[in-house]
């Protein structure tokens, strides 16, 4: 199972990555978004994955690690979800600005070709 997460983290981070070097907007977003996720369960994935353990000790239950699940890397990953979301948003609202003043949807606001010797 660590095998398959650490590759499905490897292979998020590379089609982000590959998507940010891009010259469109849309595709720049697509690679934040990645990223986001990317990093999302890496966060996760540095918790311990463990199945079936409760996030919060009970009465009367031993505190040790191998009872319950560290609830830090699940409040992490809710509030970098909800961040990611914003950024996103204001991200296609920049876009769509640039777009709109520019008439076109390259990063650089450029045409192809111009202003470069």
């Amino acid at each position: 199972m660590e095998l398959a997460l650490a590759t499905g983290i490897g292979a998020l981070t590379a089609g982000g990555v590959y998507l940010l070097l891009r010259s469109r907007s849309f595709d720049v977003i697509l690679g934040l978004t990645l990223l986001s996720y990317a990093t999302n369960l890496l966060i996760f994935a540095a918790g311990r994955v463990v199945v079936g353990k409760p996030p919060l000790l009970r009465e009367g239950v031993a505190h040790t690690l191998a009872n319950h699940t560290d609830p830090l890397p699940q409040a992490l990953v809710l509030t970098a979800i909800v961040i990611a979301f914003a950024m996103t948003a204001v991200t296609i609202v920049v876009a769509m600005r640039s777009r709109a003043d520019n008439h076109s949807d390259h990063v650089d606001a450029g045409d192809e070709g111009e202003g470069m010797p």
